[in-house]
């Protein structure tokens, strides 16, 4: 098996806005082994969310490849990405992008719909992934009925519940508190410590410091790549239960 489950190539995305050209990513290669902890940080404009919308198959880059497990997603029409996306992809989303209609549970449950389970075993499925997190009393709380960190965890849940290929997380702390984003931080980092691959879309230093490794972006380019040597003291990396 390739011990690379990213592999990205001279990808380049342009936007016409306009009579305006605008080159949000001008060239990016990345390699990203499996089980790896990634941080990919840059000021606004500097392509990481341009980024993280073509690694995450929410987009298609304008030019350059794009091999996601082994499969190239680059040139892939919008119905197969979409399979793509919901078989290999679990994000975490810093507006927790959970449907208030819905229970946490139910939530959970979503992408297995998707992905053609039966219900018996989405609900069963759904119920392991929130006991996961730390919700097994909150299953059948509405969103409107958990506090930040709590819809956060359940994002959490359901970003696992496909067992992905990988994990990205946008901004994930961007809406809580500094507790709770410690809270949600240690919890990534034991998602981490269980062999999952983890990607941290930010701009918080103190984020990006939980990643074993950082990717710059300037100007939609590289500007740095290298091993993170200064994890904080305070980082947690103590597996407290399989996840």
């Amino acid at each position: 098996m390739n011990e690379n489950v990213i592999e990205i190539r001279d990808i380049a995305k342009h936007y016409q806005v306009g009579t305006v050209l605008v080159k949000a990513l001008v060239s990016v290669s990345l390699d990203i082994k499996r089980g790896e902890y990634v941080a990919i940080m840059g000021p606004s404009g500097s392509g990481k969310s341009t980024l993280m919308n073509l690694v995450g198959c929410l987009d298609t880059p304008t030019r350059g490849s794009y091999v996601l497990n082994g499969v190239d997603v680059s040139k892939m029409e919008d119905d197969r990405l979409a399979e793509i996306r919901n078989k290999e992809i679990g994000f975490i989303f810093q507006t927790f992008n959970l449907l208030a209609r819905y229970t946490a549970l139910e939530n959970v449950a979503l992408p297995l719909i998707y992905a053609g389970f039966a219900k018996e075993e989405r609900i069963v499925l759904a119920k392991e992934a929130l006991a996961s997190v730390g919700l097994s009393d909150r299953m059948d709380h509405k969103p409107n009925e958990l506090s930040g960190g709590q819809r956060q965890r359940v994002a959490i849940a359901r970003a696992l519940i496909n067992k992905p290929s990988i994990i990205i997380a946008d901004e994930p702390t961007g809406n809580l508190d500094s507790k709770t984003s410690i809270d949600i931080m240690n919890l990534l980092d034991t998602i981490h410590a269980n062999g999952n691959t983890v990607i941290i879309v930010t701009h918080e230093e103190d984020i990006a410091l939980h990643a074993k490794r950082i990717v710059r972006l300037l100007d939609g380019e590289v500007s740095s790549d290298s091993v993170n040597e200064k994890q904080p003291e305070g980082i947690k990396t103590k597996i407290q239960g399989k996840i």
